[in-house]
């Protein structure tokens, strides 16, 4: 009789320890998801803006030492303008279009690997479209963002334009093409406008596990050397590009010999292109 009790208890405790353990399993899990981080990033890839003319805007990016790599065409007029920052950075440029209007369309993240990216976005419940090979020959994946912003991600191939034109198109610096030095030689951060700055920053953060810098609303891209996006206020659809140079007073005394209208503060130098859009150089992080 006794044995059998002990029996009976023994099987309770089991009992008792498989349900504990299908009830702390969820919890486990959630706290796993949300404590996930996300595969790094090289950082940013590109920023694309629409502007009034593609030529007049292509003509401003020369003169700072940005030079056109390729372009799409359609009969003749160009649909796309690739502007190469460095070896992993561009400026695209896209024609108007009517109802539309002009500035910032989309930024571009550089992944070390895409498909790994989509399926951490599929992970914390968010849509990607598939992975495909873009027309440039670069594997691309879109998402919608907080407000419907058009997010992408992308991986250089190599046989693509970006990957076979590596140390070329990077004026005098950087090969034997022609051309003034360029003004800067990378692109810092890209600042976002939102509606809904908290809820967007949230996004960023609890959805692609990006990171604050300090108290600000800098955010670090994850994986990146301190590249940044700014989730600020918006207030109308111009971008703003922040590229980083090596000395402030040198790159303000090469825009005055280059006949280039700037601002000029203790910090930072600020300038405009055709369409409005601000560039502003810095040589120190946004925030710490």
């Amino acid at each position: 009789m006794q044995q059998a009790i002990s029996t009976l208890s023994l099987r309770n405790l089991i009992r008792c320890a498989l349900a504990m353990s299908m009830l702390l399993t969820p919890l486990s899990f959630s706290a796993q998801t949300q404590t996930a981080q996300s595969p790094p990033f090289h950082g940013l890839a590109h920023v694309a803006i629409r502007v009034n003319d593609v030529a007049a805007s292509r003509d401003f990016y020369q003169k700072l030492g940005f030079q056109q790599f390729f372009a799409f065409e359609k009969d003749g007029v160009p649909t796309e303008s690739f502007i190469k920052v460095n070896d992993r950075q561009f400026i695209e440029l896209y024609p108007k279009e009517q109802g539309k209007p002009n500035g910032f369309l989309h930024l571009c993240y550089d992944g070390e690997d895409l498909n790994a990216l989509h399926d951490f976005d599929v992970a914390q419940g968010l849509p990607p479209t598939a992975v495909r090979k873009a027309g440039a020959g670069n594997l691309l994946f879109t998402l919608r963002g907080p407000e419907d912003q058009n997010i992408e991600y992308t991986q250089y191939m190599p046989g693509s334009r970006h990957y076979e034109d590596r140390g070329k198109h990077l004026g005098p610096a950087g090969g034997p093409n022609s051309g003034p030095a360029r003004i800067a030689d990378s692109l810092f951060a890209v600042a976002l406008g939102m509606k809904d700055v908290p809820a967007a920053k949230a996004y960023y953060l609890d959805k692609l596990r990006f990171t604050t810098v300090g108290h600000s609303n800098a955010l670090l891209i994850p994986g990146s050397e301190n590249q940044q996006v700014l989730i600020e206020p918006l207030t109308g659809p111009r971008s703003r590009i922040f590229l980083l140079v090596p000395d402030l007073k040198k790159a303000a005394a090469e825009l005055k010999q280059r006949g280039i209208p700037a601002i000029t503060s203790r910090h930072q130098i600020t300038m405009k292109d055709p369409d409005g859009n601000l560039l502003v150089l810095t040589a120190k992080p946004l925030a710490n």
